[in-house]
């Protein structure tokens, strides 16, 4: 369960990274912007298939009734599937 909670945290800064990302096709990018590259690789790569992933073995760990709540930060597991909503939106309509 501890590498479930691991990986929900590093979900919610690549799902943050992804708001970054669509963000900065709106707004103008520096020239030398290491930054924002890493920002649209986290966001663009990384955050919709882990977000997958995590929704994913935390449905399945419901399911069984192996998740133990305590451990587990309800908001960070809302806030990750608001996040996937939110990704399929904007992957499928943009």
């Amino acid at each position: 369960m501890r590498k479930l909670l691991f990986f929900c945290r590093v979900a919610f800064l690549c799902n943050v990274c992804f708001l970054l990302a669509w963000l900065i096709q709106y707004l103008p990018v520096s020239p030398h912007g290491h930054i924002a590259s890493t920002i649209v690789v986290l966001g663009t790569g990384l955050a919709v298939i882990l977000n997958i992933a995590v929704n994913f073995f935390v449905v399945i760990s419901l399911l069984q009734k192996k998740m133990d709540w305590s451990v587990f930060p309800r908001w960070l597991i809302i806030v990750n599937f608001l996040f996937l909503l939110l990704q399929i939106i904007i992957l499928l309509f943009n």
